[in-house]
């Protein structure tokens, strides 16, 4: 069985009942990658369900062939678009952590707009966790990282937390080819109040 959840409608909210076979708290990463990151997690994880949102289908089929061999139950993921997934299809109060790992930095000037963790996106992320929920940041851009902390820093729901070590210590794939070069990677975590 496939755990690329066909999404019965784009503009319904998520049945999370639909999604796991028990409820648990759920944590989201938001541009999945191969995969790596969240079906390790959700494997030394398995008290919480994980969702993993990919717009690129072959990603997520990648994403999907690692959690089937792992045999995790607690793993689902959704082909669309990240800020999209969270502003209307996440249940509000639902989430325990959303991951953003690697997001595309959009580095010209003129593309900035289209980055995910923009001027709106803490208030996405605000309506989708629930109190003391967090969102976790790992970039190697050092201009889209000074924009992160600048739009969470200048948002009151939230305040900067520490990333616990074991979450810092399990590398997503590209973390692993940055660091392999020699390239920085640069983390923050922001909790939203209770």
């Amino acid at each position: 069985m496939s755990l690329i959840y066909a999404l019965p409608s784009i503009v319904e909210r998520l049945d999370l009942a639909k999604l796991f076979e028990r409820a648990q708290p759920l944590e989201v990463e938001l541009g999945s990658g191969d995969g790596s990151f969240l079906a390790e997690y959700a494997r030394q994880n398995p008290e919480h369900n994980f969702i993993g949102v990919e717009r690129l289908l072959g990603r997520l089929r990648k994403l999907d062939r690692k959690g089937q061999r792992a045999g995790l139950t607690n793993l689902r993921g959704v082909r669309l678009e990240c800020a999209y997934f969270v502003q209307y299809l996440l249940p509000p109060g639902s989430v325990r952590a959303l991951h953003i790992y690697f997001p595309d930095p959009w580095p010209k000037r003129k593309h900035r707009r289209r980055r995910l963790v923009n001027e709106r996106f803490p208030a996405l992320a605000r309506q989708a966790l629930q109190p003391g929920g967090r969102v976790y940041l790992r970039t190697d851009d050092p201009d889209y990282f000074e924009q992160m902390v600048r739009v969470f820093g200048a948002e009151p729901a939230f305040h900067s937390v520490d990333t616990p070590a074991e979450l810092a210590a399990q590398l997503t794939d590209f973390e692993r080819e940055f660091l392999a070069r020699g390239i920085k990677t640069r983390h923050a975590a922001y909790q939203a109040g209770s």
